[in-house]
């Protein structure tokens, strides 16, 4: 890899540090959202709350000087409330656009399965696109552009679970777990608010790395026909209904090439894709209904494909 890519190399450690300032553990979660947004990616964060995944998410905004906005859903919440509305501006005697808080860099959804789903599904464009469209004009969102949307269990009063369509934009699922008995005495003995938080990134410099992993992270043939193993076992069990979609597979890939160049790599290897097999498809796969009565989850399927899928021996 050349200097100026080991030089980067080193800012993603520095960029680790910055945000743990904030954050003790969670690494693998806090790796997945740096993975997203290096590659264009969406990150559904699940957890119940007080877990901080709202203080994680300002962390990486200010590690990257990158704007930040939160929508907070609750049942009530519109798409306007979301992507903005026509008004009247009566200076000018004409309608114009009043752009809403998605027009940001970093949006945190707080809590996604409180709005209802007719307005979760006003983010739809706007993931996969990059735009939005009102009174039929399309306006660009800034760039870089990424969702963090927090997610509680869908048991919990008052939630609403995700469209498919939904759920599919996003490249991870990310579950916060409990922390150890010392991390949590850590948090209590650690005054977070006197760390101050240095930027390592800017936005464009994040565009100009995602372009280095796109053009310069290479996948050979063998480790790629791997991946698409995982992805096709995942849709053959008998336990499952639907399983990884193709743009599951292309999410995999993206997330793949960014792991690797995060460690300094030039090329993807299968562990890369082993690792990311988890938060890359367990929110993409519906099981059979007598699967859920016995207890079986997405990841005991994602495990039991794995197991089954030999990885390439060079």
């Amino acid at each position: 890899m050349a200097d100026k890519d080991k030089d980067v190399f080193q800012q993603f450690r520095q960029l680790g540090d910055e945000i743990h300032k904030r954050i003790i553990g969670n690494d693998e979660v806090i790796e997945d959202i740096l993975i997203a947004i290096f590659s264009g990616g969406h990150v559904l964060l699940e957890s119940v709350p007080g877990m901080g995944k709202t203080v994680l998410i300002k962390a990486v905004a200010d590690t990257m000087d990158m704007e930040f906005k939160r929508i907070q859903c609750t049942p009530d919440l519109t798409a306007t409330d979301i992507m903005g509305k026509i008004v009247l501006d009566e200076a000018k005697k004409e309608n114009v656009f009043d752009k809403g808080p998605i027009f940001t860099n970093l949006l945190l959804v707080d809590e996604i399965n409180r709005a209802q789903p007719k307005t979760q599904s006003a983010l739809l464009e706007a993931m996969a696109e990059g735009e939005v469209t009102m009174g039929g004009v399309s306006y660009n969102l800034p760039q870089p552009f990424s969702v963090l949307a927090t997610e509680n269990p869908v048991e919990q009063m008052g939630t609403y679970p995700l469209p498919e369509a939904q759920r599919d934009r996003f490249m991870f699922l990310s579950v916060m777990q409990y922390l150890s008995l010392e991390e949590e005495m850590s948090i209590i003995k650690t005054n977070f608010k006197d760390q101050k938080i240095i930027s390592i990134f800017n936005p464009p410099e994040i565009l100009i790395i995602r372009e280095e992993i796109k053009n310069n992270v290479t996948i050979s043939d063998s480790v790629l026909e791997y991946a698409l193993k995982i992805i096709a076992g995942t849709r053959t069990r008998r336990e499952v209904a639907t399983g990884g979609s193709p743009r599951a597979t292309i999410d995999f890939c993206k997330a793949a090439k960014a792991r690797a160049f995060f460690r300094g790599r030039d090329f993807v290897n299968a562990e890369d894709f082993k690792t990311l097999a988890f938060p890359v498809i367990r929110h993409r796969i519906i099981l059979n209904p007598d699967s859920k009565d016995f207890g079986i989850t997405p990841d005991d399927i994602i495990a039991k494909v794995l197991e089954h899928t030999e990885p390439p021996v060079d």
